[in-house]
């Protein structure tokens, strides 16, 4: 088997975000699930920017901010993700290529439009995101490049994208390629509701061998399993994919690998501004560590040391130099 060109390639919804701050009442006003991510329309999407005040843009989705991550700590990274031939389009090509990660997809002409995020942060720094995934559906498996799959050490997919059939069919496809030519990988649940709609195909993916490492937080893995109790949940995955990675917030995270467990705390943080990508960040530390070879304790701890940055500030990206700060840990 060569040597792998990238340490990542990730498939995931193509996304610019936009945030920002607001009180608690308007919360209640416009009747959002607080702390969530919702999916609307093009109507609501609309009627919820109009409801926004002053905005910051920036490039987002799940695995694009991880990637975004994983390149500020120096891992080679590329993309695949779908936008549509417009401003958005551009100013997501435009930041994602900025942090070093290839991202050759072609956009889509015509409707709909590029994906957004509206995020509105209270101030306890919680984020309520209404997610309009636009063109960011409509990924074909044709826009792939085996080549380029293959050419990476760990394949990582988004769960937000499975939904929409053209990108499912072409992350199945990826899997095939990926495994074909002896590379891992990666699966992020993303939200308990994902796994509502698609639970049954997670967990055959799982059954099947086909994932090597997985992300979940502590709600999601109750919904993957069944068991609302933490230990049993954890329990009932950790024999069937070789390394099980859950997060558990303000109370750190475990993972379980080939028969080893590991634990570490959250990073001490003086003060959640904004819990937006909090999750995607833990994930870039942890996969960067994991295609360095680290043990899987210092996997976690450089996943906790991403989330606590990413969570000091406005935004899903990195602003702090990581890897001076992996240096200091």
């Amino acid at each position: 088997m060569t040597e792998p060109r990238y340490d990542v390639i990730a498939i995931g919804n193509a996304i610019v975000d936009v945030m920002a701050t607001c009180e608690d009442d308007l919360i209640d006003e416009l009747d959002l699930a607080k702390g969530g991510m919702t999916l609307v329309d093009t109507e609501r999407a609309k009627e919820l920017y109009d409801a926004m005040g002053r905005a910051t843009e920036i490039s987002g989705g799940s695995a694009a901010n991880t990637l975004a991550g994983m390149a500020a700590l120096g891992a080679q990274c590329a993309f695949v993700g779908q936008v549509a031939n417009d401003q958005l389009g551009d100013i997501f090509a435009h930041d994602i290529r900025a942090v070093g990660i290839e991202f050759d997809t072609a956009p889509r002409d015509g409707d709909p439009p590029t994906a957004r995020c509206l995020i509105f942060v209270t101030p306890d720094g919680e984020r309520t995101m209404n997610t309009f995934l636009g063109a960011s559906q409509y990924l074909p498996p044709a826009a792939l490049d085996d080549e380029l799959i293959a050419s990476a050490g760990i394949l990582y997919l988004e769960g937000y994208l499975w939904d929409p059939e053209e990108p499912r069919s072409a992350m199945r496809r990826a899997i095939e390629v990926s495994r074909k030519a002896g590379r891992k990988v990666a699966f992020t649940a993303s939200e308990s509701f994902v796994i509502d709609r698609h639970g049954d195909d997670f967990r055959a993916l799982i059954e099947e061998g086909q994932i090597d490492i997985l992300f979940v937080n502590e709600g999601e893995l109750a919904t993957l399993t069944g068991e609302k109790e933490f230990e049993a949940g954890l329990a009932a995955l950790k024999d069937k994919v070789p390394t099980l990675v859950a997060t558990r917030g303000a109370n750190g995270a475990v993972a379980i690998g080939n028969g080893e467990r590991a634990e570490v705390d959250a990073e001490p943080v003086d003060k959640v501004v904004d819990t937006t990508g909090a999750g995607d960040l833990f994930a870039a530390g942890f996969l960067t560590g994991h295609a360095r070879g680290e043990s899987l304790e210092r996997c976690l701890r450089m996943g906790a040391i991403c989330a606590a940055e990413v969570i000091s500030h406005m935004g899903a990206r990195p602003e702090a130099d990581l890897r001076a700060l992996m240096e200091r840990s």
